[in-house]
């Protein structure tokens, strides 16, 4: 998995549809995607893969979004006025700010995945078998692949690191489907 962070910050509209999409519920249960709302994208063309990708190769592109927190404070700007017995005469003045932190920022991931001929509807319904088999889908093995499928796919991968619908060749080959490479 190649890692690469990106340091220029998210424009205000993209900040705005985050905010705005923070409030949906993706909802419950055992389709229930765990997103992470970025964007995902097979790689086909060599030209466009990773540095050190692998010739011959397809890879997975998941772009994660920053994480920003927006802090809110009180600040005093006046202290109160005393009387000389202690009594308060005018109350302390405080001014809220607001500002926002990236906790974390923007990443871009690459990874493996099985090139797009492997993907049959035969391919996708042994996926999708592997997966209920495993307690990730719940589906009927459609040779489709559906949301539920994508979903099902982020849940087992995120299980074991990889936030991402795009199914990994590393993945794949836990499920059993692709086989090992003896040769590297």
């Amino acid at each position: 998995m190649i890692k690469t962070p990106l340091s220029h910050a998210p424009t205000g509209w993209v900040l705005a549809a985050l905010l705005a999409l923070a409030g949906c519920d993706a909802g419950t249960g055992p389709d229930a995607p765990a997103a992470d709302g970025g964007e995902e994208a097979v790689i086909t063309d060599f030209a466009l893969a990773p540095p050190g990708a692998r010739p011959g190769a397809c890879y997975g592109k998941d772009v994660t979004p920053a994480v920003i927190e927006r802090v809110t404070e009180r600040i005093l700007v006046e202290p109160p006025k005393l009387g000389p017995d202690g009594t308060v005469i005018a109350p302390a003045k405080y001014e809220e700010r607001t500002s926002q932190k990236v906790v974390k920022g923007r990443e871009v991931i690459y990874f493996e995945t099985p090139c797009p001929p492997r993907w049959t509807p035969e391919f996708i319904a042994s996926v999708q078998r592997a997966l209920a088999a495993r307690g990730f889908y719940s589906g009927p093995a459609s040779g489709r692949l559906d949301t539920a499928t994508r979903a099902a796919i982020r849940r087992f991968q995120l299980s074991r690191g990889l936030n991402s619908g795009i199914l990994s060749t590393e993945n794949a080959r836990a499920l059993g489907l692709v086989e090992v490479d003896l040769t590297g």
